[in-house]
């Protein structure tokens, strides 16, 4: 759940908005693969258990999930309406 308190975020998100700013509009899935690889490898590094690696893979699945949930599908209802459902 990516919805953490508003005193958590403040810290964290110049670092993000510096870092997103930083990505290239083109071929963006390398650079952003590498970015969030070297965020888990950070984030085992000197604690790196199965419960830790656990933590971690479940966090990705459910942002990636949300990603989805909030961004993909409804982008893909809107084209649908547009271009004419398939189901």
């Amino acid at each position: 759940m990516p919805y953490i308190t508003p005193e958590k975020r403040m810290p964290l998100d110049p670092a993000i908005h510096q870092l997103a700013a930083m990505l290239p509009d083109q071929d963006l899935a390398g650079t952003f693969n590498y970015v969030i690889s070297r965020l888990a490898a950070s984030a085992l590094a000197g604690k790196t258990s199965y419960a830790r690696i656990n933590e971690i893979i479940g966090a990705l699945e459910c942002a990636k999930l949300e990603l989805y949930r909030r961004v993909a599908s409804p982008y893909e209802d809107a084209k649908a309406a547009q271009n004419g459902d398939v189901y």
